[in-house]
């Protein structure tokens, strides 16, 4: 007896949620020239370049932050772009923020533009909350760990996008004062953000 055809190319897509990288693609069986094939016939479209997923799914909600989270899975997103993602900055962020580890390579896209960030072992690992996007799992610092990340970055980010998220995180949160001491112990930003803090409490 001879075995189960083969899976089209549009069916290996189909079986992985729609969407894969170059990588993912050619370790499941689908040639460059099949997937320039599907591309060129306006079965699959480029959401960014290495990243394919079928034309015919629901638009992306927020297509550069599957790009970047497609390309950069361990990453997280941090600082100005988590703060839009929680929902406590008027900033509208030109590039998506991503922290990586220490020892890592700073994360680089064409598009979109990323600007990545080393973040010391403890400092990486803690308050990383995991959400979803369009089916794709994402990485982002809670709004505690991200208020202590914006006081630590300050000089970068600028001290008002700060004190503005932190304002608006208490208009918009339940305010965890002891959890964001916690982590401005951790990134050694106690002694700036504490005054801050007493006198909103």
């Amino acid at each position: 007896m001879s075995g189960a055809a083969p899976l089209s190319p549009e069916a290996i897509f189909r079986a992985n949620g729609g969407q894969l990288r170059m990588g993912e693609a050619l370790a499941a069986g689908i040639s460059r020239y099949q997937l320039y094939q599907l591309r060129d016939k306006g079965l699959i479209e480029a959401i960014s370049r290495g990243l394919y997923r079928l034309s015919d799914l629901p638009p992306i909600s927020n297509p550069d932050l599957v790009a970047v989270a497609s390309r950069y899975p361990k990453a997280v997103l941090c600082l100005v772009s988590a703060l839009a993602w929680h929902g406590i900055t008027t900033q509208i962020p030109h590039q998506v923020h991503i922290a990586v580890a220490r020892q890592a390579r700073l994360p680089e896209m064409d598009y979109p533009p990323v600007q990545g960030y080393r973040f010391s072992a403890a400092a990486f690992e803690k308050g990383i909350e995991n959400h979803s996007v369009d089916d794709t799992p994402i990485r982002i610092y809670s709004p505690e760990k991200t208020l202590a990340d914006c006081f630590k970055f300050r000089n970068k980010i600028g001290m008002e996008v700060a004190l503005e998220a932190l304002q608006l995180y208490r208009e918009r949160f339940k305010t965890k004062p002891a959890i964001i001491l916690q982590y401005a112990k951790l990134c050694r930003v106690e002694q700036i953000m504490r005054p801050y803090l007493e006198a909103g409490l």
